[in-house]
């Protein structure tokens, strides 16, 4: 796929997030729409993975490690092949496979059962550290949000890290700056977060987060060092590619209304509409 396709195809991955949260009536907006780019870059470009042979014993692995973002990974793995996509209708209802955060062995392609904040990287880092002990070839990522590094055991995980030189684990993190109840520099400041990885013993890529070239150079550079593990900072918009929604911490836990849908989707249809024809 081009770059070109892809874009398009993280427009459609936002599209049915909308639809997906209509359809349940609840569940995080802000969050999956900006990391929509992050996980088409991983999933269609990034990742060695077979979704024909999702328990692939030599396939990457993704921890997702803020669950609250679920349906962005849902939609995208139903765009990769993982399962059918009409089953994106059935987010968070009684018995479905799409709970409100991932639980592992309910889909194909989910790695680890997440929701408590910050607990992501300990487990990816768990894992790393047991590929290189078992002289395994495949790569370890996890995802996590900005608003997590307040907590206590995420920098467990960083040190632990550091100090064994996991060079076979790749950290992307969805900075985008916001929380359920505000802006993380006004709950807890994080900044300056690239020199608190880096003092850590960590190798530091920045990048914009919704460019999925720059994502995938990123994760391509990360696979070359062979010293310690690499953290990419990926700066999105919360919301991105709906106005109202974008850079707006209120949109952080809930879905829109009927209304609010139909505006979205509009939005979202005619940004695909100008990608389409700016490179026809």
């Amino acid at each position: 796929m081009t770059f070109d396709d892809l874009q398009n195809k993280a427009n459609k991955i936002r599209q049915d997030i909308i639809k997906m949260l209509i359809e349940a009536g609840s569940g995080h907006s802000a969050g999956p729409l900006g990391a929509a780019d992050i996980f088409t870059a991983l999933y269609f470009l990034v990742m060695n993975i077979d979704p024909k042979n999702p328990n692939w014993e030599e396939r990457d692995r993704l921890f997702l490690s803020c669950g609250h973002i679920a349906p962005v990974l849902y939609a995208t793995l139903a765009h990769r092949g993982f399962f059918p996509l009409e089953e994106l209708s059935t987010l968070r209802k009684f018995g479905s496979r799409l709970q409100g955060h991932p639980e592992r062995k309910r889909l194909p392609g989910i790695e680890s059962t997440s929701g408590p904040l910050g607990s992501g990287l300990a487990q990816a880092c768990g894992y790393a550290y047991a590929a290189r002990m078992d002289g395994r070839k495949f790569r370890i990522y996890c995802v996590s949000s900005d608003g997590e590094h307040q907590e206590g055991n995420h920098w467990e995980a960083v040190m632990f890290a550091g100090k064994n030189n996991l060079s076979n684990l790749t950290l992307l993190i969805d900075r985008n700056n916001i929380q359920i109840d505000g802006y993380t520099e006004e709950v807890m400041p994080l900044e300056p977060l690239a020199d608190k990885y880096r003092s850590f013993n960590w190798s530091v890529l920045e990048v914009d987060g919704h460019n999925i070239e720059e994502i995938a150079n990123a994760c391509s550079h990360a696979r070359a060092i062979f010293e310690n593990p690499t953290v990419v900072v990926c700066h999105t918009i919360p919301g991105k590619g709906v106005g109202f929604m974008e850079g707006k911490f209120e949109w952080h836990g809930k879905p829109p209304n009927t209304s609010e849908a139909v505006e979205a989707l509009s939005q979202l249809r005619t940004l695909g509409g100008k990608i389409k024809s700016e490179h026809e």
